[in-house]
């Protein structure tokens, strides 16, 4: 049995920590930015130092033992058969995703998007010269649907081309089921859209819940989707700028590496190369630990919620370690609230609104922090609510 520890905080002030550093008032604590307040696992760490020690650090050439490390994973973890031809690495999804929309579209296509959605998502659409096309998932209860009414209306635009599945979704933290699924493939394929699933936090599911990548679901879902994979967010390794592209059909691969290379993102480092790896061959345990402890933030964040807070309901969170918070009761604008919020508390969140006019009126929290943190937190958003009279 491996121990490892979440609970006692590490000091990231000071450290060029965009989440930490980007706010000189002392009393801040972020809650915002989609990294993890936790070291990565000791066995990343080791690898990283054996390979600071040879003490040189030029161009990197990524080896045979990288592709197989990353077909090894996701064939043994999650039923995802990918050939080593398939894989195109490149320094993050976003640049990933921006070079598919490059490769796969033209000036003035549509991409479709399910909103609420990570933000930027828009930015690498609006930034190829293509328009967003909105499907608004459906809220019932405490959770989201996939509204196929609204994505099948999207899907049917003459123009639209691609469809950017976020799986699991940020923010509003849903895994996809087979059913699901199986849904979006009909309706996409019916109108000739390709899927590209951005799969970042297919790792960070909770218990009772399975990540299924939409490439598995059948072999034509295989030949024809692509894929968007890192282990920066389930390792905390954002800073390292590794991503790899998997697409199965030749044509459509070479035109994305043709993009790759025209945006210039061909290149990536030896770390990231060296803690992926790492990760992959040595991670798991540590990995395994990490879901449960954050899974137990969720469930204390969410029981606080409903006990001192119940009029700010929580989206049931089947993924991802970003909670989604319905603030509306609070009268204000999402980006009141973070404002608002940061000034008074010092409590800094993501306003709703920038996953697109469906986030409005909600908030996203990261939990991936010692439960001190996600407490205290807590605390400040209570007081913060207490001084408005509700």
């Amino acid at each position: 049995m491996h121990a490892y520890d979440f609970d006692t905080p590490l000091d990231r002030r000071g450290t060029l920590s965009y989440k930490w550093d980007s706010a000189p008032q002392p009393n801040t604590l972020p809650m915002w930015v989609a990294d993890m307040d936790f070291a990565t696992a000791p066995e990343i760490v080791e690898a990283l130092h054996a390979r600071v020690a040879h003490g040189a650090f030029g161009y990197t050439r990524v080896p045979a033992a990288y592709y197989d490390s990353v077909a090894n994973w996701f064939g043994r973890r999650h039923g995802l058969a990918i050939e080593r031809d398939w894989i195109i690495y490149t320094s993050g999804v976003v640049p990933a995703l921006s070079a598919v929309v490059k490769a796969l579209t033209r000036p003035g296509d549509g991409v479709v998007v399910m909103t609420p959605a990570y933000n930027c998502f828009f930015s690498s659409i609006r930034n190829n010269g293509c328009t967003a096309l909105h499907a608004p998932l459906r809220r019932t209860g405490n959770s989201y649907v996939i509204d196929l009414d609204a994505l099948e209306r999207c899907c049917a635009q003459p123009r639209a081309r691609l469809l950017v599945l976020c799986n699991p979704h940020n923010p509003v933290g849903r895994v996809w089921t087979r059913d699901e699924l199986l849904a979006v493939s009909h309706i996409c394929r019916r109108h000739g859209v390709v899927v590209v699933s951005d799969e970042i936090h297919c790792e960070l599911v909770m218990p009772g819940h399975r990540h299924l990548p939409f490439a598995s679901l059948s072999s034509t879902e295989q030949a024809e989707a692509i894929t968007l994979l890192s282990p920066s967010k389930a390792f905390n390794l954002a800073g390292l700028q590794i991503a790899n592209i998997v697409c199965a059909d030749p044509v459509r691969r070479a035109a994305i590496d043709r993009a790759i290379n025209d945006n210039e993102v061909c290149d990536v480092n030896p770390f990231g190369v060296v803690a992926t790896m790492a990760a992959y061959a040595h991670g798991e345990p540590w990995l395994n630990s990490l879901v449960a402890y954050l899974h137990n933030n969720y469930v204390f964040f969410r029981r606080h919620v409903e006990e001192r807070l119940p009029q700010f309901a929580v989206a049931e969170l089947q993924g991802t370690y970003l909670a989604w918070m319905d603030c509306r009761a609070l009268g204000l604008p999402s980006s009141e609230i973070e404002e608002q919020l940061r000034r008074e508390t010092g409590l800094w969140l993501n306003a709703g609104s920038m996953y697109g006019p469906e986030g409005e009126g909600f908030v996203r929290w990261n939990l991936a922090c010692p439960r001190s943190m996600v407490a205290d937190g807590l605390e400040r958003f209570q007081r913060f609510v207490a001084s408005r009279g509700l």
